[in-house]
């Protein structure tokens, strides 16, 4: 039963030397792997689980730190089966120096297993949810409406492990191999009680489940920072934009101009200039109310009406229950800017920007809509990932809410564009537990 332990205990330190590699956190956070990328995760695995296996064959008593098993399910089930195959093979190559024959080939097939339960997964972050709690996982399949597919997966990876154990304990004690052909921590020929035998199926499954929970840790600490990085790089994009030479001589401008002419108009334009100055350049939350992302989209435009003229107009259908709904802070301020420097500069007579919100089914849902030059087929396929300032709404917003959002673009050319946005219905108490 101490053995037991001390594996549980070398699983947790593997797992949280790898979490502390950039390189390793790098390629965790990718959902799909390139061929590379995969074989260097296969190669990372490979090592420091095939560590452990060296450990248990070079230095006598210390059974305890072979991990091979579940370093094979871990490798199939984070790259697929190709990482899992190539991982079990390198794990168990310091078998061969005790004559284990049977070790490549089991920890071969225990990685495909992996690989395969991965392919099963209705979305990839599926994997992260994992509980080690076989009940829990029954709970589910049986409680859940909308979620049988999930708490299928979860049951199956459960019995996945379990099975992989079943036979490392029992295939030995077939009449054609030997037991030496193969480790297990509690060899059959001791006939342990039932009670060890328990015990070492729930260390397997443990030893499996931890580094998961582990590594989902570094994942969600990595997507926060890159959160907060992306906050960051969306008000700077838009102080980038906005306030440039270029932008501000334009306004200045145009306020010289109104000066003689209409100083009232000019007084208010100087003062939505500073409004909108002030909340570029203050401290963001990552939520505000979408009250005060309409307060300060009007700022924006009021300057740019004042700067194209009648050649650009502002219509809003607001409901009212959406006011003080909270949203991404800086997410309306890119998609207006796109719709007026993408969509409508180049127009000669201008066009209107419409911006609609309402509630549905706890979920708010957004747009922006243009009448201006639309978007080729072409390059619309692609916008979601390359269009800098939608691409960073998007990047934002799947950090923030995972699979629980909704974004696309519709576009037609010389017609308009119309992005809208669906995300779940977040008052400021929901907000601040998340």
């Amino acid at each position: 039963m101490p053995e037991l332990l001390i594996k549980l205990v070398v699983a947790a330190a593997i797992a949280s030397i790898l979490a502390r590699w950039s390189a390793f956190q790098k390629v965790l956070l990718q959902d799909s792997r390139t061929l590379k990328q995969r074989l260097a995760l296969a190669i990372w695995l490979s090592a420091v689980f095939g560590a452990s296996v060296a450990i248990r064959v070079f230095i006598p008593n210390y059974r305890a730190a072979d991990l091979g098993l579940e370093g094979s399910f871990l490798a199939g089930l984070l790259g697929g089966y190709v990482t899992g195959l190539l991982s079990g093979m390198l794990i168990s190559l310091p078998t061969f120096f005790k004559h284990e024959h049977l070790t490549m080939p089991i920890l071969a097939g225990v990685g495909v297993l992996g690989g395969l339960l991965r392919d099963l997964a209705p979305d990839p972050e599926d994997i992260w949810r994992m509980s080690p709690f076989p009940d829990l996982s029954i709970y589910r399949f049986l409680r859940e409406n909308r979620n049988h597919r999930r708490a299928a997966f979860h049951l199956s990876l459960l019995v996945g492990i379990l099975m992989a154990e079943f036979v490392r304990q029992n295939l030995g004690s077939l009449t054609s191999f030997r037991p030496t052909e193969l480790f297990q921590l509690e060899p059959l020929s001791h006939r342990p009680n039932p009670l060890t035998i328990v015990a070492s199926y729930a260390t397997t499954l443990f030893a499996v489940l931890i580094p998961v929970k582990i590594w989902n840790h570094t994942r969600t600490e990595k997507k926060l920072e890159e959160q907060k990085s992306l906050l960051a790089d969306a008000r700077l994009a838009a102080l980038t934009s906005q306030i440039n030479p270029h932008f501000l001589f334009n306004t200045l401008n145009s306020v010289s101009s109104l000066i003689r002419t209409d100083p009232v108009q000019a007084r208010l334009m100087i003062l939505n200039l500073s409004r909108v100055l002030r909340r570029l350049l203050r401290k963001h939350e990552n939520f505000s109310p979408l009250r005060d992302e309409l307060s300060f989209i009007q700022d924006y435009l009021s300057i740019e009406v004042v700067r194209f003229g009648d050649k650009l107009r502002l219509e809003t259908e607001v409901e009212d229950e959406t006011l003080d709904l909270l949203v991404p802070s800086m997410l309306l301020q890119p998609l207006v800017e796109n719709s007026i420097k993408h969509g409508l500069s180049s127009k000669v007579e201008g066009g209107t920007i419409r911006i609609r919100t309402r509630k549905a089914h706890a979920k708010l849902r957004l747009s922006v809509e243009d009448d201006g030059v639309g978007i080729p087929e072409t390059r619309l396929a692609n916008l979601l990932e390359q269009g800098i300032g939608v691409s960073n709404v998007n990047e934002r917003l799947k950090v923030l809410f995972g699979d629980g959002y909704r974004m696309w673009i519709d576009s037609q050319p010389g017609q308009g564009t119309r992005v809208e946005i669906e995300m779940p219905e977040l008052e400021a108490g929901l907000a601040a537990a998340s």
